[in-house]
Formats: C-alpha cells, structure tokens, sequence
C-alpha cells in the first residue's frame, strides 16, 4: 500500500498528528501502525489552561471528557486552591475521533513494525508499506544518553455509591505518608459520582508494585468515606523525569532518517512529565509542513526537540535538586514550598515559559534541601 505518511506507534502523539492533518489537510493519505487494538492505549492526559495556545485547545477540544476553572494542591501544612484551568484527554476519545478520520484499511491495528525506514515499513507477517514519510512514534525508549527517574502510577476511573463532593481537580495531596520517594494522591471529578483516584511516586526506580496500590487506592477512599461502587477502568503508567542526558545521542540512537515525536524524542516536561502539550505543538508543526517528506519532518522536529531540551535546563537542574539532593522522604517539601509562589508563576512553569524573575524567586530564600547537597547537584553532567 502507497501512503503519504505512515505513523509507526498509535499512541498520543501520532493521535494528535492524524487528527490535524484530516482537519487542514485530509487530502493526505495517513496510516498507522500500531501493535495493540486501540489508538492510544488505557490513559488520561491532563494540561494545564496555558499550557496551550486557544487555537490549540479549540481543535483538541473533542478529546477532554472534563474541563475545570481551578485545582487544588495540599500538604501537612500547607492547602491551597489556585484559579487556573485544567484539562483532561482520555484515550478512549481519541481513538474514537482517530477512527472518524482515517479509513479502516490504514490502520494496522494489532500489528507490529519489524524494519521502519524513511520511505518504508515492514509489518510482522511481512507486509510492505510505503510512503513519502514515515515517523516513529512508538514512545519512550531506554537510552544511556539521558539521566532519568521516574513518575510512576496506578489510577482506577471509579462510580462511587454517593456524591463525592469535589468541585475541583486535587492534582497532588501530599498529606499521605511519604514512601518510595515523594508520594502523592491525584483526584480528577468526572462527575459526581465518578472521579479518577491515582496513587502516584515521584521515585529514583521504575519497579511499579500494582497490587500495593489498587489496595492504597481503596484505602485513600474509605479515608475520604467514599464507597466504590465499581470500577470503570484501570491505567497504569511509569513516566520519565529528566535530570540531565545528551539529547543529539539520543536522538541520534533512532532508525537513520526517520523522524522521532512524543516520548521516543525526548518531548515531555521534565518535571511533570506531561507530553499532551508538546504532542499539540508537533502536530501542528507538522501540519505547517508543505512538502512532507521524512527528510523535511526530520529536520524540523530535530531542531525542535533539540531547542526545546535545551530551554528546558531549569528544570532538570531543579529535578536534580529534588531527587539528588532532597531526602526521599522529605522532597515533599520542595512542592510545599513551590505552591506558595504567585500563582502565575506557577502557571509559567508548568507551561515551560519560566522567565528569569520567575526562576529567581523560585531559588531565592531558604532551600528545602541541604544547601551543600544542592550545589554539587546544579551543574548538569555530561552522560558516558
């Protein structure tokens, strides 16, 4: 089969890709090969209201199950509620709308890649397909070259027996006991009986014990007096953090000339581990492409993902402090301190538009951490 671009991985970021070019483009033929049922796989993205442009946020509007004007945070001494929107994806709309757009003998549902090239994949029972472009987004990727930790989870999407009585997202209550690094619970209010309860880890490993935490789950509502009705759904995730790495290596570690999107390019916030925004702004850079060729997307992300590394420093320094120069059970503290800041400062940050005052008064006054520890841990450090 001839196509104008094959996606090589069904997950976010060739979801969003696919949805921009139907709607400016739909006379390309797109495919996507992906090795499991569904687009997007069992999961919820979130963003914050400035995290995105109102262009943006229009065309992925479809895709929230669930839009709020603020969220709350909460830690031993510390409570607070911030008027700043926030957003919630699921992947259940996206595969959805993804199925809308493109035609059913484009996708390779089920179906994995074994040879992937500029022009070309090779599916496992030896298929061939061809195509002006090819993008690899079969997300994140283990690589020597970047210095990483983990954002891990389990959350269950549940029906209570009564209202729960949330008006706002609680996107970190940090008032549970601290273990396995910083440990925090998530709430999203879907309605008023269903809502998102995640058990969520800030952790120097990867190892996700997902019994624990069904059973931390259930704990964390019969504390709050919610009876579980049932349980919707369950996703489970282990995300990066970065501390540091050599982002050209990395990239460079890629199939020859096939151009890299979401995790699999290093695209996410370094400290919240979000990738729903950087997914937006690629495919909309994709879609700004006139000649889309591997070769033209190829140097267009890589400067991209390169630029976008880079501006990101800040926060990889401020990641080391957390987990290098924090004690695991006191980085807490480090977040506690953070949400006393002005509120549109904080805004910034998650947006990943920190200016220089806003990083000054992130650093000024008395560290969370030890200040000796802290200083050995502010420079980055090249990776073997």
């Amino acid at each position: 089969m001839d196509l104008d671009l094959i996606l090589v991985g069904g997950g976010l970021a060739s979801g969003l890709i696919a949805l921009k070019l139907a709607k400016v483009r739909p006379e390309l033929r797109v495919g996507i090969v992906e090795a499991s049922d569904r687009i997007g796989g069992n999961h919820t993205w979130s963003s914050f209201d400035k995290d995105l442009r109102s262009a943006q946020r229009a065309w992925t509007a479809r895709l929230y199950v669930k839009q709020w004007r603020a969220y709350s945070v909460a830690f031993p001494k510390f409570r607070r509620t911030l008027g700043l929107g926030y957003a919630s994806a699921t992947s259940e709309r996206l595969d959805g709308e993804v199925r809308g757009v493109i035609r059913p003998e484009r996708l390779f549902l089920g179906r994995t890649a074994t040879a992937v090239t500029p022009t070309g994949v090779t599916l496992d029972d030896g298929t061939e397909l061809k195509a002006k472009a090819v993008i690899d987004a079969r997300g994140a990727v283990e690589s020597q070259h970047l210095d990483l930790r983990w954002q891990k989870f389990v959350g269950q999407h549940v029906e209570l027996e009564a209202p729960h009585g949330l008006a706002y997202p609680m996107i970190m209550d940090a008032t549970v006991a601290q273990d396995d690094g910083y440990r925090f619970v998530y709430l999203l209010p879907f309605g008023n009986r269903d809502l998102l309860i995640e058990d969520t880890y800030y952790a120097d490993g990867p190892a996700l014990d997902v019994e624990r935490l069904r059973t931390r789950i259930a704990e964390q509502a019969a504390k709050r007096g919610w009876k579980i009705a049932r349980v919707i759904r369950e996703e489970q995730g282990v995300l990066p953090i970065a501390l540091g790495g050599d982002i050209k290596a990395f990239l460079d570690a890629g199939d020859a000339g096939v151009p890299r999107v979401g995790l699999r390019a290093g695209l996410f916030h370094p400290t919240t581990g979000y990738s729903f925004p950087d997914a937006v702004r690629v495919a909309d850079r994709i879609a700004a492409i006139r000649n889309l060729t591997s070769a033209n997307i190829h140097a267009d992300l890589r400067q991209y993902a390169e630029t976008a590394w880079k501006k990101r420093g800040f926060y990889r320094m401020l990641n080391r402090m957390f987990f290098l120069a924090a004690e695991p059970g006191q980085r807490y503290k480090v977040l506690e301190r953070f949400y006393r800041l002005d509120a549109a400062l904080i805004s910034r940050f998650y947006a990943g538009t920190t200016t220089l005052l806003d990083k000054a008064f992130i650093l000024i006054g008395k560290p969370p951490v030890p200040i000796k520890r802290a200083l050995k841990v502010m420079k980055e450090k090249p990776r073997a």
